[in-house]
């Protein structure tokens, strides 16, 4: 791990000695208009055709990633305004994959899993246009979300490989490819996003390798993270501190912080991005609120490194909820920084080397 990777994100002209970052974990609620203009697309009867449903989906990008600005994040997001769900999104563009339908996971809610029904195969990029696009309407840096092979096998259909495990290292392989060209594209923040991993956290050795494959060739300059969300923590930690990412993105804001304990004791050795604002409640957390949440990280790892975010993505939320949590948060994490500054605040971690 080098901090050289995280500092890169820090702003020149930043007011305080210390730097907590700030970003997202990567949804963000869309424009009412998008899901008017989708539906206009998928009218065989319209003529609203390719061209503008394209334009539409630009104009979102633009909005939003300029909402994160104002809000004062050092890193943004398009709000993946593109991406219509974290797996099927990705299935759509990996070859072996096929669409037989939705199915329903809860309530009226339906997500059309898809199957394996071939080998795997990587055909063209996923994201570069995305990110190229974002970058070019950002003054900010930006980051790059990626559902991670676990999750794209596991909430899928297999029906061609011998097991799930055989097919998340082959996803794993698609998934570094595509990396690979994420960075010739200038991108130097990537998440990788793993949420099965919490419900199957037996499988930590199968995520680790996956992992292993994914970092294969990845320059040092390149900050790699991990998302993880709504798990129970213990059954995957110390474990995860070996998997090759500078950062772990984890939800501990729904749970209160019930499992803040878990990463204490062996100490944490990698950068934490901690969930300070509850992505599942349609409620703004007032600035002391998140203040004292900020600090809650300050027990595990001192503030060189620690990223702030929310506990998961945002896009179930009313915009204007998401758009206060996010600004309450930044301005949360800055009056940390003053206070952590003047001496108000003492922090009891140390910076700590994985290599220590």
């Amino acid at each position: 791990m080098t901090q050289d990777a995280r500092n890169q994100f820090r702003p020149d002209d930043h007011d305080n000695d210390h730097f907590i970052l700030t970003t997202v974990v990567g949804s963000y609620p869309k424009p009412k208009w998008v899901d008017r203009a989708r539906d206009l697309y998928n009218d065989p009867e319209g003529d609203f055709d390719e061209k503008a449903w394209n334009e539409a989906k630009d104009d979102a990008c633009r909005l939003i990633t300029d909402e994160h600005e104002r809000a004062g994040l050092d890193v943004v997001v398009d709000g993946e305004m593109r991406r219509n769900e974290m797996v099927e999104f990705f299935a759509h563009r990996i070859d072996g994959y096929e669409f037989n339908g939705p199915v329903k996971v809860w309530g009226h809610n339906c997500f059309d899993k898809p199957s394996v029904v071939d080998e795997v195969e990587y055909d063209d990029s996923w994201l570069v246009d995305e990110y190229e696009f974002t970058t070019e309407v950002a003054e900010r840096p930006v980051k790059v979300p990626i559902t991670g092979p676990y999750t794209l096998a596991s909430w899928s259909f297999n029906e061609a490989y011998a097991d799930e495990e055989s097919l998340a290292y082959d996803l794993a392989d698609l998934v570094n490819e595509e990396i690979e060209k994420l960075v010739d594209a200038g991108a130097r923040y990537i998440q990788i996003d793993e949420p099965a991993l919490a419900t199957t956290p037996d499988d930590h050795a199968i995520v680790g390798e996956c992992l292993e494959r994914i970092a294969d060739g990845v320059p040092e300059d390149v900050y790699l993270g991990l998302h993880v969300c709504y798990g129970d923590y213990s059954r995957i930690y110390p474990e995860i501190l070996d998997f090759p990412v500078d950062e772990f993105d984890l939800e501990l804001a729904n749970g209160d912080y019930d499992q803040l304990d878990v990463f204490r004791d062996p100490e944490f050795t990698a950068n934490l991005a901690l969930g300070v604002t509850d992505a599942h409640t349609a409620e703004v957390e007032t600035v002391e609120e998140i203040k004292a949440n900020i600090e809650k990280g300050l027990e595990i790892v001192p503030p060189e490194q620690l990223t702030v975010s929310p506990d998961c993505g945002l896009k179930l939320l009313p915009r204007k909820v998401a758009y206060g949590k996010m600004e309450n948060m930044v301005t949360a994490a800055r009056e940390v920084e003053a206070e952590l500054d003047s001496g108000e605040i003492e922090v009891g971690s140390t910076p700590v080397s994985a290599d220590d």
